[in-house]
Formats: structure tokens, C-alpha cells, sequence
């Protein structure tokens, strides 16, 4: 008994290190159990430690606050750094029919908050603890507390508030993303394994019909032009060719252009005619379209090329191959002159095969240099991210300074570090592999612990008068504009389920939803949407519930 009180039930690093480690390891068995078709994924952890809690299971307080922070620090900026090299593309072809119904979840979520505090006698300032709860938005509950003490209201009822509507604000956002896939959601509507290469990369092949770029060069027909492409192949006369950019495109020439959906119709004003064959299928084998050629990928590894811009390289003409588009991270990139190449990316690259092995050893293509991740990237992001997150903005009209804190600092860096590290020449390369691990890692430590806070007093509180109206109008609110803005951004917009998932959550501030989205959807839309709306929207909530209160009180 005493061997067991000492792991369990007395204070101390080993006790909270065992009891977190059973919460997680149970609630990730539970969540893999599925009814009709359904499981909850890594979210069951956290109603695992709210049963743990509530039976009276604790570790120190001080443990518990450090294992939630490091834990949500750790799983937002490893997602920053995931999602952070296609970001700003995202953000230039999305950006805004992501953000517009996020930002409609806000507003509407809000709307209805002030309309049901009125309509079912709650007050403003219990209601602000409850849309905080349903929202998940600790920062946004931390902001309203300080501006209720300073107009001279208890902050402690929207505290309590936000503690009992929290669990189901978790949970809501994942039960309206069931509710979607299961309503409204067609096969067409999900992303596949090839999502992103669909959606970033376009192949197609021209037939040079027009006289205007006959006897032109490479080089010049593309800057005359303004678009975006690159042409991996050239037959004449029934021979194939990679193209340098001094090549003279001729009559009747047949060339493969790798481009953007975007640019593929207009594409067919500059050369001509658009062969019938679909280049876009996942099943062509590229090494069978001719004889002469072969097309490898080929991974960089050497830390000398990091940061390095594709033209500065000179490949295509030292080597007569061509590099027609870059994987990174899950992410499909057109290899134009400009792109800097970070460590991990794997270039296609197009040519003969004595070339292509002359690239290889310049471009490294070495596995195994990339097995042990820089963990100096790590730790500096870390430190930079927790210096954002508490930099204090003021705002006018807003009496007091508002932050990113601890979940919207860390994101924020990450996406600049993934961004534009190599162009300082920082490595900060992890494997999907690695990236998913500290993810994972992060995310099961922050929900065993915030179930663990949450539990003690969840059902105590649930069975006061006012507990069960406080929980229902929770889950309305959590519930409710999610799926209305879901259902919107589906049939009106036309976004992918994944895209769709991913916005939902980052307009909540909800990580362990996208935890369960990112399990069930493939591909990285839910992650990529996740950061590209939710520095935005978690901003916006903590300056939303102090303007509410500010006029309304």
C-alpha cells in the first residue's frame, strides 16, 4: 500500500509524471473504441482526467500548470512549424474565404451570447464566462476578468462559468464536425492522400499553336508572359529534351508545363492548344512517358543549400536536368527561380540518368543526415514564442494591454521560423514523422491536465440550479454557429471538409478538435487552415469580450 500511495497519491514529480501518463495512456485506448462509426480520438484523454479529477486523483498544482503550459506551448509551436512553409501561400490564395467564416463564427457566436443573456435572464457578466468556456478561450476569460474587477463587478461567476462550460466546449466543436461529415458532407467534399498536389500543382501539356511566341526563348516568353510555370519537357520531331531557359520554342513543339490550377487556362493564350491527357492522376508512372528521360525525387540534406534560392543552384544549365516541382512538408511547391530551398524538401527532378546522379550528390539525398532533428530550432522557438505571446499591445479604447499569450506567441513564431528560417540559414527541418510526434506529445499532456483541473469540480457544479442552464447554453453556443458557418462554407464556398474542419476549430481556439480532425481527414488541410485563421480570431475574441462587457454593463 505504501509502494502504491507513493506513485498515486503523494505529491511529487514521479506521482504527476505516473498519473498523467495513466490519464493519457487510458483515454487514448477509450478513444479508439468507435460507436456507429465514431470515436473520439486523443479528445477522450481529457474526459478521462475529468473522471479523475472528480474521484479526487490530483498532482501538484505547480506540476500540473507547467505540463498544461509546456504542453500546449509545445503542440501550437510544433504545428507553426508544420504548416508555416505553405502558409503564406495559403494566406494569398485562401486567405480570405478562410477567414470570412471564421470571422462569421465569432461575431455570430458573440450575437448569440448577448441575445440568450437576455432572452434567459443570465447575466452579461456570467455570460462572458460562458462563451469563454464554450469557446475555449482561456486568454479571451483572463481579459474579461480584469475588465469586470476594474468596473467594479465579481469576476469570480464567470470564472466559474467558464470552468463548467469548458469540457463541453471541447467536445462541441467535435461533435459539430461529426455532424457535418455525417449530414452534409459528399465524397467530393473530402480532401485525398493528393490534396495538395491538386490544389497547389497543375500539369498539363500544349501544343504550340501560337505564332506570337514562335523563335521566342524560354526566358523571355516567361517574363513577357507574367506567369507562373515551368516546362519540364519539350518534344520535337519525336525526340524529348529538357529546356533551358535559352531554348527557342518552334511550331508544333509539344511541351509539359507544371504550373497552377489558376494559371493552366490562361496558359492557353501563350502556347496554344491544351492536350485531352490528364497529367493530375496519382497512378503515372513518370518514368514510362519516353525512353530517354527519367524522373527521380531527390531530397536535399546538405546544410550548405539550406536557404539557398533554385537559380542561384544553376542546375538545368551545368547538368541538363530539370527540377519541375519541390515537396515540403506535404506541401506541392513550383519550382520557379525564386523559391529558397530549405532542408527536407525533395525536388523532382527530370533528366538523364548519369545527370540526375551528378545532381544527387551536390543536392545530398542522404536519409539518414536527417534523422537527428535540430533541436537548437526547437528550444529558440520556444523562448521567442513565449517573448511574443506576453508582449503587451494596446489598443485604443481598450483600457487594458491584450497578448497572444501562451497558445497564439508560440504559433505566430513557429509559422515565421518554418517560413523564413532558411533564409537565414537556420535549419529547422523535422521529419512528419518527428512533427507529429511533439504534436501528439503536447497535445495528450495539455488535455490530461486540463481534464485533471476541470474534473473537481465539474459535477458539483453541474447539479446547482443554475449549472444546467449554464451547460446547455454552453453547448448552444459551441455548437450552433459552428455548424450554421460549416454548412455555409461547404455549399456556399465550396471548401474541402478538411479546410472546412480546420477553420471551424481555429475560430474556437480549440487544439484537441483539430487533434481529432487531424486523425480522421487526410492530408494537412485542417492543420494549414487551423493556423492561417486562428492568430486572427484568438486576437479578436480577447478585444471582442472586453467590448461586449465595456458597453453593455
Amino acid at each position: 500500500m505504501e509502494y502504491l500511495r507513493l506513485l498515486f497519491w503523494d505529491h511529487s514529480a514521479l506521482q504527476a509524471i505516473v498519473v498523467l501518463s495513466l490519464i493519457a495512456a487510458t483515454g487514448i485506448l477509450l478513444g479508439r473504441i468507435r460507436l456507429c462509426g465514431v470515436s473520439l480520438g486523443t479528445a477522450f484523454i481529457f474526459f478521462v482526467g475529468i473522471m479523475a479529477g472528480h474521484f479526487g486523483l490530483t498532482i501538484d498544482p505547480g506540476m500540473r500548470k507547467f505540463a498544461e503550459s509546456f504542453g500546449l506551448v509545445l503542440f501550437v509551436y510544433a504545428l507553426g512549424l508544420q504548416v508555416g512553409p505553405g502558409f503564406f501561400s495559403s494566406m494569398r490564395t485562401e486567405g480570405v474565404r478562410l477567414l470570412s467564416p471564421a470571422l462569421g463564427v465569432l461575431f455570430g457566436g458573440t450575437l448569440l451570447a448577448i441575445l440568450l443573456a437576455w432572452s434567459c435572464g443570465v447575466s452579461i457578466p456570467d455570460m462572458a464566462g460562458i462563451l469563454c468556456g464554450a469557446t475555449t478561450n482561456t486568454p479571451a476569460l483572463g481579459a474579461a476578468q480584469q475588465t469586470l474587477e476594474q468596473l467594479g463587478f465579481d469576476a469570480g461567476g464567470a470564472a466559474l462559468c467558464c470552468a463548467l462550460t469548458y469540457p463541453l466546449g471541447v467536445v462541441g466543436v467535435i461533435l459539430a464536425i461529426i455532424f457535418l461529415r455525417r449530414f452534409f458532407v459528399r465524397p467530393s467534399d473530402l480532401p485525398g492522400p493528393d490534396a495538395e498536389h491538386r490544389k497547389n500543382i497543375f500539369i498539363a501539356s500544349y501544343r504550340l499553336t501560337n505564332p506570337a511566341v514562335f523563335g521566342r526563348t524560354v526566358h523571355e516568353v516567361a517574363a513577357e508572359s507574367g506567369h507562373r510555370f515551368v516546362i519540364s519537357r519539350l518534344w520535337r520531331e519525336g525526340r524529348v529534351s529538357i529546356p533551358t531557359s535559352d531554348k527557342r520554342l518552334m511550331a508544333g513543339d509539344v511541351l509539359m508545363v507544371i504550373t497552377t490550377p489558376a494559371e493552366a487556362d490562361a496558359l492557353r493564350l501563350v502556347f496554344g492548344e491544351q492536350e485531352a491527357k490528364d497529367w493530375n492522376t496519382g497512378n503515372i508512372d513518370w518514368n514510362k512517358i519516353d525512353s530517354e528521360l527519367i524522373s527521380q525525387r531527390i531530397l536535399i540534406t546538405r546544410p550548405e543549400i539550406n536557404g539557398k534560392r533554385l537559380a542561384s543552384l544553376r542546375l538545368r544549365n551545368n547538368y541538363g536536368i530539370n527540377i519541375s516541382r519541390v515537396d515540403r512538408t506535404g506541401v506541392q511547391l513550383l519550382a520557379t527561380p525564386d523559391l529558397m530551398l530549405q532542408l527536407g524538401d525533395r525536388l523532382t527532378v527530370v533528366g538523364e540518368a548519369a545527370d540526375i546522379q551528378r545532381v544527387e550528390q551536390i543536392l545530398g539525398n542522404a536519409v539518414k543526415d536527417l534523422d537527428e532533428p535540430n533541436l537548437v530550432a526547437i528550444f529558440i522557438g520556444l523562448i521567442l514564442g513565449l517573448m511574443v505571446g506576453y508582449v503587451p499591445v494596446s489598443l485604443p479604447g481598450i483600457s487594458i494591454p491584450v497578448r497572444l499569450g501562451l497558445a497564439g506567441g508560440p504559433i505566430v513564431v513557429g509559422i515565421l521560423i518554418g517560413t523564413f528560417g532558411p533564409r537565414l540559414h537556420m535549419v529547422t527541418y523535422t521529419t512528419q514523422s518527428a512533427n507529429r510526434m511533439l504534436r501528439a506529445l503536447g497535445l495528450d499532456l495539455y488535455l490530461a491536465c486540463l481534464g485533471l483541473a476541470s474534473g473537481a469540480r465539474f459535477f458539483e457544479t453541474v447539479v446547482r440550479p443554475e449549472g444546467a442552464l449554464w451547460l446547455a447554453l454552453g453547448l448552444v453556443l459551441t455548437f450552433v454557429p459552428v455548424a450554421v458557418v460549416g454548412i455555409v462554407a461547404l455549399r456556399r464556398l465550396k471548401l474541402d471538409f478538411g479546410a472546412v474542419s480546420g477553420l471551424l476549430c481555429g475560430s474556437m481556439a480549440n487544439p484537441m478538435a483539430l487533434g481529432y480532425a487531424d486523425d480522421t481527414i487526410e492530408g494537412d488541410h485542417p492543420s494549414v487552415a487551423y493556423a492561417t485563421v486562428y492568430p486572427v480570431c484568438m486576437f479578436l475574441r480577447v478585444i471582442v469580450i472586453q467590448l461586449v462587457l465595456m458597453l453593455l454593463l
